[in-house]
């Protein structure tokens, strides 16, 4: 091995659905070590036309690449909590919370999902959702941090399915009848199809309705098939998935979100429960507790590009001549018609109505601080549905 072969990267993984996605004329890129698909040419004509079918009816993605995890044993809530500042000791059995991997400083690890899937009688067990590009290093940080007694398991024998829209449901229902009536927001159950075990979770990752679906990986095409057989369901790539959360006002890992930045700059003081501001406890409580009260000094918003021009990862958002702070996320908004971006400013130009500046490619276009999400949210909330019906 010469020394160039030494430090090469490792090649991408591939996923358990590699050949199915490369089958429908999907192209193919490396994501967080895998290689995912970034959209289906031939399919509907791109990613503008994958963002839009998916708002309008339901898009499958393959999300296999995040960590699917089982962390369980008596006092795992509060050995999580530990580690997490959600109130995890007060989630319920068939309950999902969004919540925060943090260092002792108070720094983003990672953002993640957990679901408490305890059964009847059973020891208390816990399923996280992890990102794919962070995985491995969250494993070794629970397995570091966690007492001896509680178990953590890799569900690396599973795929893991999004499917997202406003006929997300009615889609689901068709294959696996009766699991999506029983499911609000944040809310999640299992279900039998053909005779299989699927984990199934009402969220996800664009703003609409949605399911994630937890499966064995040797099952994992039968379903996407048995899903894509449904006339308001096509697989959809990174591409639209990233346009579609952007659109959202939802920060992407390794972009908007990092190891540096505290959930009180990054706009996600709601994942901080009411009990845990109270009592502190977990990694960085002191820092962030304190920012909460005085106010961070910058924070994380959402950007309305003028013109047609996109501002990118890394560009400088000025105001005036000085410079206030940097795009993390941008790209052109299909929902919203034009360029739209999230970044971080100064906190005394963080007021929406903002007036600022980004330079790209040695030209200054103007953007406008603007409230997020840039499109309502439309989760399935039971009671409001109700209220509305």
């Amino acid at each position: 091995m010469d020394e160039q072969d030494a430090f090469e990267a490792p090649a991408p993984e591939t996923l358990p659905l590699d050949a199915w996605h490369r089958a429908r004329g999907a192209r193919m890129v490396p994501f967080a070590g895998y290689l995912m698909p970034i959209q289906y040419p031939g399919q509907l004509g791109g990613i503008i036309a994958e963002h839009e079918w998916t708002r309008t009816k339901a898009g499958l993605f393959d999300v296999s690449h995040m960590g699917q995890l089982i962390v369980s044993g008596h006092g795992a809530a509060e050995a999580l909590e530990n580690l997490l500042p959600g109130d995890i000791s007060a989630l319920k059995p068939g309950r999902v919370r969004y919540s925060l991997l943090l260092n002792e400083d108070g720094g983003i690890l990672d953002d993640l999902m957990v679901t408490n899937v305890t059964q009847e009688d059973g020891e208390p067990t816990y399923y996280l959702v992890v990102n794919g590009a962070t995985k491995w290093d969250d494993i070794g940080h629970l397995r570091e941090f966690l007492p001896d007694e509680i178990a953590i398991s890799h569900l690396d024998d599973r795929a893991l399915l999004a499917l997202q829209g406003p006929r997300a449901a009615e889609a689901l229902e068709r294959v696996i009848p009766g699991i999506a009536a029983e499911l609000s927001f944040m809310q999640a159950g299992n279900a039998k199809w053909n005779g299989v075990d699927v984990g199934v979770g009402r969220s996800g990752y664009t703003g609409e309705d949605g399911f994630e679906l937890s499966i064995p990986a040797e099952q994992v095409e039968a379903l996407a098939e048995a899903l894509c057989a449904q006339d308001m369901v096509k697989p959809v790539g990174l591409g639209a998935r990233d346009s579609l959360r952007l659109e959202a006002g939802l920060p992407l890992y390794g972009h908007d979100l990092d190891e540096e930045t505290d959930p009180v700059t990054a706009d996600l003081a709601f994942a901080l429960s009411k009990k845990r501001r109270e009592t502190g406890g977990f990694p960085g409580a002191d820092k962030i507790l304190h920012l909460l009260d005085h106010g961070p000094s910058a924070k994380r918003v959402g950007l309305l590009i003028d013109g047609r021009m996109a501002a990118r990862e890394g560009a400088a958002i000025h105001a005036g001549n000085a410079r206030i702070g940097t795009v993390t996320s941008g790209g052109f908004a299909p929902s919203v018609g034009q360029p739209i971006a999230m970044g971080y400013v100064e906190a005394g130009h963080a007021l929406s109505g903002t007036a600022l500046t980004i330079e790209m490619r040695g030209k200054q276009i103007a953007a406008t601080v603007t409230d997020m999400p840039f499109v309502p949210h439309r989760y399935f909330r039971r009671n409001a549905q109700t209220a509305q019906s």
